[in-house]
């Protein structure tokens, strides 16, 4: 955790096990975007407490016993007590886990893990920048719902398709600019670096979370941190995929 006492983060650990898991519904929420509702006993005593934790699905390998193939994903709901989980699956790629998505019908199984930990940053700083694409859009949205009444919070999202813009309920102030793709070019990177580039940090202390493609979160983060001077420590940028996936 970091040192500064008001602006707390905690990392926390939770036992990582397997569930099954089984599908009750299955939803097109936009044009690229699936959500898959489950259902177990497993769930009984599932945690996530923080916006952006992620549980591993494995998908089986044909002719492999006892052998996966493993994907993460954010658990956009989650209800113990009637033992659902929903997770939303980005169909943006070829691969297992799209693949899945794609097929997926009530009755249909899948093991998933974890949450092994979470990281809870505290709901205290002056203002929140979300950047992120459409893999990122679960856990940008469960984060805009946490937020607290008035937090002053802006998003920066790429898409490939205006149809696939989410509404979202929140108690914070909440601003959100959504890129479009360039079908051409495909280039995420300068895109999302001139939006971060035009955007006018509030005063006080801000926190930016950053999940996007490897190579086009490493370069945010570090425009962030070298260019516009974000404190190490209030910034998190993930990988949530790569294009070699």
């Amino acid at each position: 955790m970091t040192t500064n006492t008001k602006h707390h983060i905690e990392r926390l650990h939770w036992e990582k096990r397997r569930r099954t898991l089984r599908v009750t519904s299955v939803i097109r929420l936009t044009p690229n975007m699936q959500r898959i509702t489950f259902q177990s006993d497993d769930l009984h005593d599932f945690a996530s407490l923080a916006h952006d934790d992620h549980v591993k699905i494995l998908l089986p390998v044909a002719g492999e016993a006892d052998s996966f193939v493993t994907r993460e994903y954010t658990p956009r709901y989650f209800d113990t007590q009637a033992r659902t989980l929903v997770l939303d699956f980005a169909l943006h790629q070829h691969g297992p886990a799209n693949a899945w998505a794609m097929q997926a019908k009530p009755g249909d199984t899948l093991i998933v893990s974890g949450p092994g930990k979470s990281m809870v940053v505290a709901d205290d700083f002056d203002w929140y920048l979300l950047i992120g694409d459409a893999t990122a859009l679960p856990a940008i949205t469960r984060r805009l719902e946490q937020l607290r009444a008035g937090a002053h919070v802006t998003s920066i999202v790429m898409l490939a398709d205006a149809a696939d813009q989410q509404a979202c309920v929140t108690a914070a102030s909440w601003q959100t600019q959504w890129l479009i793709r360039d079908r051409n070019t495909g280039n995420d990177e300068q895109a999302l670096l001139t939006a971060a580039a035009a955007y006018t940090f509030p005063p006080g202390d801000g926190y930016i979370w950053i999940a996007a493609e490897r190579q086009v979160a490493r370069a945010l983060r570090t425009y962030l941190v070298e260019q516009r001077g974000q404190p190490e420590a209030w910034i998190k940028s993930s990988s949530y995929w790569t294009r070699e996936d």
